[in-house]
């Protein structure tokens, strides 16, 4: 008969002695310090990926979602007791009022990536004595942050305004400025401003009316869309001029399609 073999003997193994959590890594307790670092640490962590979602969901949503109401809308509102406003999707506005309003606030909206670096040197040249903000900045100061020129603000719009411009298309960046701009005290987007002025649509606004309302951007509460001066009146023929211009040179391609 073959000799059974004799099993070998299982080797046990010794529990492992686990090292308490709080622990450092020399085998002692953390100090208070150490304790308290580690804390900061994570909660810093945790309060720097929740700012930057927060910033990419309000980057983003606008792409899908209208604005339903911006800081300087909101604070007219306290102070008025109510405001004149209401969405209208781009392509219910009369193409000759999207290219007047580009014409006059801003020619090369088209070529730019936030910052017209040529009006900037202009406007430096010329000691401040006209303006060099583009619609993108423009919409970003009226969709995300207060009117005013403090220097914390113009940073604020400085950082925002690229982004914008890679989050957003240009046609959307028109479409939300002509939906929040002010156009009167109190009056605010083109819709409420066609109505408030001359008793129409967006859809039906001629290239006189689209001009008209284009020159009183820079100061609506001061300016009179129906009742122009001379002055503005000149500068009305001239932003009727600039919007043939762009829409044949092909400057209003990106947001006349």
């Amino acid at each position: 008969m073959a000799k059974r073999k004799t099993p070998t003997p299982r080797k046990t193994r010794k529990p492992a002695v686990k090292k308490p959590a709080a622990q450092s890594r020399r085998g002692r307790p953390p100090s208070l310090r150490e304790w308290l670092g580690r804390k900061w640490r994570r909660f810093r962590r945790r309060v720097l990926l929740g700012l930057g979602a927060l910033v990419l969901f309000a980057l983003l949503a606008p792409t899908v979602l209208n604005p339903p109401i911006t800081y300087t809308i909101w604070s007219e509102r306290h102070r008025l007791g109510s405001v004149d406003r209401e969405w209208v999707p781009i392509e219910n506005v009369a193409p000759v009022m999207r290219r007047a309003v580009v014409a006059a606030e801003d020619a090369n909206f088209c070529l730019h990536w936030g910052f017209d670096m040529a009006a900037i040197r202009a406007a430096i040249a010329a000691e401040g004595r006209f303006g060099a903000s583009t619609i993108t900045q423009q919409t970003v100061k009226n969709v995300y942050l207060w009117q005013g020129r403090s220097w914390p603000r113009k940073a604020l719009e400085a950082v925002l305004t690229p982004l914008v411009e890679i989050a957003w298309t240009k046609r959307r960046i028109l479409e939300i400025y002509l939906n929040v701009a002010e156009f009167d005290e109190g009056v605010f987007g083109i819709d409420a401003a066609a109505y408030h002025y001359f008793r129409t649509t967006p859809a039906k606004l001629t290239a006189a009316q689209a001009a008209a309302l284009a020159v009183v951007l820079p100061d609506p509460k001061d300016r009179d869309a129906a009742r122009l001066t001379p002055a503005l009146e000149r500068r009305a023929r001239l932003v009727r001029d600039g919007a043939a211009t762009i829409r044949a040179d092909g400057r209003a391609a990106c947001f006349d399609g």
